[in-house]
């Protein structure tokens, strides 16, 4: 029953869609940098941040993958040329995540310097780029390209906010994360998760590279 289960191409596409928008999201990793950010506010003025920063990054990553396939058409770009700069994108973001590294396409060290002189840091930087970075734009589109039918458009939605409402929960509980997750346990999560995104990334850029050479049909 569970094999069957997972093996319905709709809930397939809706884990891939998931464990790709959550693992370039990020939100674990966040944790240390929003603290930073935030370390002259208290408990409150941080979950309104959080809340501001969840907000912003569904509205752009949602966005963006609503009008992605008119700025295709608009561009004269394919999902298969798309799919495959996405790919070297996520590729290099799952490097750094390997390496316990804060991708600098999310964000510049200048940027989160910054950011500590701030007093609301819930729209930028931290809902875009930290959050929802060219990355995840790059992700949600693809993947909305992708959907041949609208469940599997409810199903990239789906994705997205429920990436953003862990993220909310995680950043609201910074504090409370912090004191019970090590440097350690974090790089280690972030390692994993590098990892995971670097094995999407490749089958994206095949995927993209094999349309292009038309060695397959696109889905």
């Amino acid at each position: 029953m569970n094999s069957l289960l997972f093996d319905h191409p709709l809930l397939q596409f809706f884990l891939v869609a998931l464990s790709s928008i959550f693992f370039l999201v990020d939100p674990i990793a966040t944790v240390p940098v929003f603290l930073v950010m935030t370390s002259e506010h208290g408990p409150r003025p941080r979950r309104r941040m959080a809340r501001r920063a969840a907000v912003t990054s569904f509205l752009v990553l949602s966005g963006f993958s609503a009008i992605g396939q008119i700025l295709f058409q608009l561009l004269g770009i394919t999902l298969a040329a798309f799919q495959t700069a996405g790919g070297l994108i996520l590729l290099l973001i799952g490097l750094e995540m390997v390496q316990a590294k804060r991708s600098r396409t999310k964000q510049a060290p200048k940027e989160t310097e910054e950011a500590t002189h701030r007093e609301d840091v819930g729209i930028v930087p931290l809902g875009v780029p930290m959050l929802a970075g060219p990355g995840a734009i790059s992700t949600v589109m693809v993947f909305m390209g992708q959907a041949r039918q609208w469940q599997q458009v409810i199903a990239v939605l789906a994705a997205i906010a429920i990436t953003c409402t862990i993220a909310y929960f995680a950043l609201a509980a910074a504090g409370y994360v912090r004191q019970h997750l090590s440097d350690t346990g974090i790089n280690i999560m972030t390692r994993m998760m590098g990892m995971l995104l670097a094995a999407i990334a490749i089958q994206f850029m095949a995927t993209g590279l094999m349309t292009l050479l038309g060695l397959n049909h696109p889905r």
